[in-house]
């Protein structure tokens, strides 16, 4: 026998990869995983009998893995005070705040089945024919409404087509040029003037050519900010659940609730408040307390119908500091709602309007309609609601302003300047620091603006222009590529092929 064979007390069986594997144990191995036990003297013959394993040795001859030892240490056990602190810390920091589902958009009424046929049926005129959804809607009420005109469906259908192939714009037509000749031109008729909302002197919207130009601008917070915050359910017909609402919305400090007075002599601030706008804003003395609470170096107590504040560190600046912080201090609302008015609608019931934004808050506001509720800040539509809402609110804005002085634009051409502005997914100005800023030819941004450092800048990079727009053929002098220009024909020089004569002529 080998001196290894020697030291070779017995083996283990381990699971590999591929099947069992056989491992002698040694006396040093045994000795560094176990304790040392009295054990029988093994004989030759005893030595034998061991190297024949069984299966369900296996898990006894295992030796303890790192994990089971580090298991079966003794852990000190601590008193449970300690313990329940420990559990009620990792508690609330697991804490998941649940989500505010918000209900569904309520579900359009189930088209009848009269007018499901009359819409099969010009389908079925149409064919392969594109027609606009809102023009085949108006085609259907109007039939719907004078049922006579059923008979003469195909003769309709066949005359809105023709029709709207004569509205479409033709190829190569200069619609952007249209597009802004069609704004411009009555953009130089509008006023500037501010309207009045709903008859109160506060609050007011920057209407006409201020207006358009903040649209076109795309400024990052509007002038007059300013939202229609709409109700759902219960809220909009029931008057003091919307006072609720409204009270929640606007922003309330605390010297709009209560008096601050100070006392010079002991340095001592008092909050009077006052119990009738408590009673408006559906606050108490102990909610201000609360807030107040929060501000540092300071001690604040009840006492009667006040609030007493005195210092940590006495001192006529501090006071003087504390004092500034008071009147600052937001007690309820939303940050940039400064005002609210809650006004009855006919057939709505009771909407409110507010002076100043914050779309964000307010929709997560349990009452509050998020499908209908607007606002004038178009970033934060973008923000909120994506890319196709600013754009929407990019046309909708503008043609209000323009409709509001009797100024008739067609909406097509409004289009086309908010697709422009949004068409790379973001909200971009019609300027130098945007969309014409942005232009791939060189001679149609110093058109515009900062002419000399357009040129030089190019003229470093060794910029090149293709001379495909309009501004710069017109510069160069020569036809601009589009409508008549666009088209290139050449007369043939061939001369045409004699007539055969027919037979029997």
């Amino acid at each position: 026998m080998t001196g290894y064979e020697k030291d070779c007390i017995g083996y283990k069986v381990m699971e590999g990869n591929y099947g069992f594997i056989i491992m002698p144990v040694t006396k040093k191995q045994v000795k560094k995983t176990t304790k040392p036990e009295t054990k029988p003297k093994t004989t030759k013959k005893t030595e034998k009998k061991t190297t024949i394993v069984k299966k369900e040795v296996k898990k006894t001859t295992k030796t303890p893995t790192k994990k089971q030892t580090k298991t079966t240490k003794e852990v000190p056990k601590k008193p449970k005070a300690t313990q329940t602190k420990k559990t009620t810390k990792k508690s609330t920091k697991k804490e998941v705040i649940p989500l505010k589902k918000v209900p569904p958009p309520p579900k359009e009424p189930q088209e009848p089945k009269e007018l499901q046929k009359i819409r099969s049926d010009i389908h079925k005129i149409l064919k392969d024919r594109f027609l606009p959804l809102a023009v085949i809607d108006d085609i259907i009420k109007n039939i719907a409404n004078n049922p006579k005109l059923n008979t003469k469906l195909k003769a309709i259908i066949e005359r809105v087509y023709k029709e709207y192939g004569n509205n479409l714009i033709d190829p190569t037509e200069a619609c952007g040029m249209v597009g802004a000749q069609s704004i411009g031109e009555p953009g130089t008729q509008m006023t500037m003037r501010t309207f009045h909302y709903a008859g109160v002197a506060e609050i007011n919207v920057t209407l006409g050519l201020p207006r358009l130009i903040e649209i076109v601008d795309a400024r990052s917070i509007p002038s007059t900010p300013m939202m229609n915050i709409f109700l759902r359910d219960e809220f909009r017909i029931n008057p003091d659940l919307a006072k609720e609402i409204a009270n929640q919305i606007e922003i309330t400090h605390l010297t709009d609730v209560a008096d601050i007075e100070m006392d010079l002599i002991n340095i001592i601030l008092y909050i009077k408040p006052n119990k009738k706008t408590l009673e408006k804003k559906g606050l108490t003395i102990e909610e201000i307390h609360e807030k107040v609470n929060h501000i540092r170096k300071i001690d604040a107590k009840i006492e009667k119908d006040k609030i007493k504040i005195t210092l940590e560190d006495p001192g006529y600046k501090s006071l003087q500091g504390i004092n500034e912080t008071l009147k600052k201090l937001k007690i309820k609302g939303i940050d940039g709602i400064k005002r609210v008015i809650i006004r009855k609608e006919p057939n709505e019931g009771y909407v409110i309007y507010s002076e100043g934004s914050n779309f964000k808050e307010v929709l997560e506001i349990e009452g509050v309609d998020p499908y209908r509720t607007t606002t004038n800040d178009i970033h934060a539509v973008a923000r909120e609601l994506g890319i196709e809402a600013a754009r929407n609110m990019i046309i909708h804005e503008a043609h209000n302003t323009l409709s509001e002085q009797g100024l008739n634009v067609d909406l097509r051409h409004i289009m086309i300047v908010a697709d422009v502005m949004t068409a790379d997914g973001t909200v971009r100005a019609i300027g130098r620091h945007g969309v014409s800023g942005e232009k791939s030819s060189v001679l149609s941004r110093a058109a515009f603006e900062i002419t000399v450092n357009h040129l030089l800048l190019a003229s470093q990079r060794g910029e090149s222009d293709r001379l495909d727009g309009v501004a710069e053929n017109i510069i160069v002098g020569q036809p601009v590529n589009l409508g008549t220009g666009a088209v290139e024909l050449t007369m043939g020089l061939r001369k045409p092929k004699p007539k055969t004569k027919k037979k029997g002529t």
